[in-house]
C-alpha cells in the first residue's frame, strides 16, 4: 500500500504526506509517529523556545523528522537553527517571513528546504530562494493564514513551478484531513500534503483534551479567522496574517473590536493564559482549521495516516486520476 510521487521519491517516504509543524501541538512524539507510519512528520518549532525543542527531539528518537519554524520569529532568534541542524533533520520547514537569510544554510547542511507560501508573491521569493518543496496553504488551514484558497491556489503555483522551477516539488495545505482531500490535491498537480488539523487531533499531539472535545464537536462553520489570540498574546504577528480558530465567548465579544482589545491587553493576557492551561475553550482559542468539521474522533496519528492513504487509493483507483 501507498502512493508514489515525486515526493516520495524525494524524501525516500512510502506516503506522500507530511505533518505540519504546528507550534505547540507538534511535538516529538506525533513526528514521530507519523514517520514512522510512512510520512514525514514535523516538529514545531513555532516561537522559538530551544529548551521544549531540545525535548522534542529527544521525544522523536531515532525516527526522521524535520522541525518548522516561524519565519519572521526565527529571525529574532537566528541560532535555533543552527540548534536544529544540529539534530540533522531532513528538512527545515519555513512560514510566514523571508526565506533567503535561512536557505544557504539550511541546504549546506544537507536538509531539505520547505517554504510554506499563501500567494504568487511569496511563492517567487521562495523560489529564489531555491526551496526544494513549496507548501501552498488556502485560508481554510487552521492556525495562521492568509486569504487564498487551496483548490486555486495549488494548480496556479503549479503552474508557474512548471515554468519557473519544474524541479522543485509542490504540496498543498489548508482544508486536507482525509483521503478524498489527497486525491484532490494530486489532481491539482500537488506532488503531495502537508495535514495539520487532522493530526493536531490525534493522541500524540500536545493539545488539552478539552480542546480535543471542542474540535470532535465543531463544523466548518464553527471556525473564523481573526488577530484576536494574536492581540491578547502579545505576539507581534504581521498584519497579512490572521489565525484560524474556533468561535468562542471570547471571540464573540472582542471580533470587531480589536482597537479596544489591544488598548486592555495587559489586562485579559493573563486571563486568556490561565485559561489556556485550564482547556478553558470558553476563552481560550482552539487552533484549527475548517477541516475540524470532517473530525469525529481522537485517534493515534498512525491510523490517521493509514486511513488517509486508504480512502485516497480507493478514490484514485476508480479512475479519477489517471
Amino acid at each position: 500500500m501507498g502512493i508514489k510521487t515525486r515526493l516520495t521519491d524525494a524524501l525516500n517516504l512510502r506516503h506522500p504526506v507530511l505533518s505540519a509543524p504546528m507550534a505547540i501541538a507538534a511535538g516529538g512524539a506525533l513526528a514521530a509517529a507519523v514517520s514512522n507510519a510512512g510520512g514525514l512528520g514535523f516538529i514545531g518549532g513555532g516561537y522559538g523556545e530551544q529548551e521544549w525543542l531540545e525535548e522534542q527531539f529527544t521525544l522523536a528518537g531515532n525516527a526522521k523528522v524535520g522541525c518548522g519554524f516561524v519565519t519572521w520569529c526565527l529571525a529574532e532568534r537566528p541560532h535555533l537553527l543552527d540548534f536544529a541542524l544540529s539534530r540533522r533533520p531532513v528538512a527545515i520547514f519555513l512560514s510566514f517571513g523571508d526565506p533567503a537569510p535561512f536557505g544557504r544554510k539550511v541546504k549546506e547542511h544537507g536538509a531539505q528546504l520547505i517554504c510554506q507560501v499563501q500567494n504568487l508573491e511569496d511563492a517567487e521569493r521562495a523560489i529564489d530562494s531555491e526551496a526544494d518543496i513549496l507548501v501552498a496553504q488556502g485560508s481554510e488551514a487552521g492556525g495562521h493564514g492568509e486569504t487564498r484558497a487551496t483548490i486555486t491556489l495549488v494548480p496556479e503555483i503549479a503552474d508557474l513551478l512548471a515554468k519557473r522551477s519544474p524541479r522543485t516539488l509542490l504540496c498543498a495545505a489548508g482544508g486536507i484531513a482525509d483521503g478524498r482531500g489527497l486525491a484532490a490535491a494530486l489532481m491539482l498537480s500537488a506532488d503531495g500534503v502537508v495535514i495539520g488539523t487532522r493530526f493536531w487531533a490525534s493522541r500524540e499531539a500536545l493539545v488539552h483534551p478539552n480542546m480535543h472535545q471542542a474540535a470532535v464537536r465543531a463544523t466548518g462553520d464553527d471556525t473564523l479567522r481573526s488577530s484576536l489570540a494574536d492581540i491578547v498574546r502579545s505576539r507581534g504577528w504581521p498584519a497579512r496574517f490572521t489565525a484560524r480558530t474556533l468561535r468562542n465567548h471570547f471571540t464573540e465579544t472582542w471580533l470587531g473590536r480589536e482597537t479596544e482589545l489591544s488598548r486592555c491587553k495587559a489586562a485579559w493576557r493573563g486571563k486568556w493564559e490561565a485559561a489556556w492551561l485550564a482547556g478553558d475553550t470558553s476563552c481560550a482559542n482552539t487552533f484549527v482549521g475548517e477541516a475540524v468539521g470532517l473530525i469525529d474522533s481522537i485517534d493515534p496519528a498512525g491510523v490517521i495516516l493509514q486511513r488517509v492513504i486508504q480512502e485516497a487509493e480507493a478514490h484514485l483507483d476508480r479512475g479519477w486520476f489517471k
